[in-house]
């Protein structure tokens, strides 16, 4: 078995296995942090009908706790990620700081580089997987992985949220 398959079946088993939204998002937690790597991981889900996001899941509750509900901007990330549905990959702090108004947080934190990840249910965004490192970390390498390896995991454990949630 090779390591990547052991821990897909790891994620898969605590996915079953949860009975929270968190229990499910720390499953995807914890397979990007062994697969692709994030020193911040966060879930924030979209309602473009009210144009507001609210954070569902967070791995630094402390610095971004799961509280409240932001405006979502129209802006070049607005169309890219929630418009086309395409991932959002941004390698340095002052390109990062061009869309979130939180850049020289996530500076003080040691993060330089981003992906959110659009996560797709029926035709619509319904939230983001946003994983954080530093500069320079999202190698298109790692871009490829996090879509090859994490977009059915990511979107499963947000339908498992869901659900969930109800």
């Amino acid at each position: 078995m090779t390591d990547t398959t052991k821990t897909l079946a790891e994620f898969t088993a605590a996915l079953a296995s949860a009975t929270t939204e968190e229990e499910a998002f720390d499953a995807l937690c914890a397979l990007t942090k062994a697969t692709v790597g994030a020193k911040l991981f966060t879930v924030m889900t979209s309602d473009t009908d009210a144009m507001v996001a609210r954070r569902a899941y967070t791995d630094d509750a402390e610095n971004y706790p799961t509280s409240g509900e932001k405006p979502i901007e129209l802006n070049r990330w607005f169309d890219q990620v929630l418009t086309r549905q395409e991932a959002f990959v941004s390698n340095t702090l002052a390109d990062i700081d061009t869309v979130f108004p939180d850049a020289e947080l996530i500076g003080k934190l040691g993060c330089g580089s981003v992906v959110n990840l659009p996560l797709i249910i029926g035709g619509k965004v319904v939230a983001t997987m946003n994983i954080l490192h530093e500069e320079g970390y999202y190698t298109p390498e790692r871009v490829a992985q996090i879509h090859d390896v994490l977009r059915l995991p990511a979107t499963s454990a947000c339908a498992v949220a869901m659900v969930l949630r109800a």
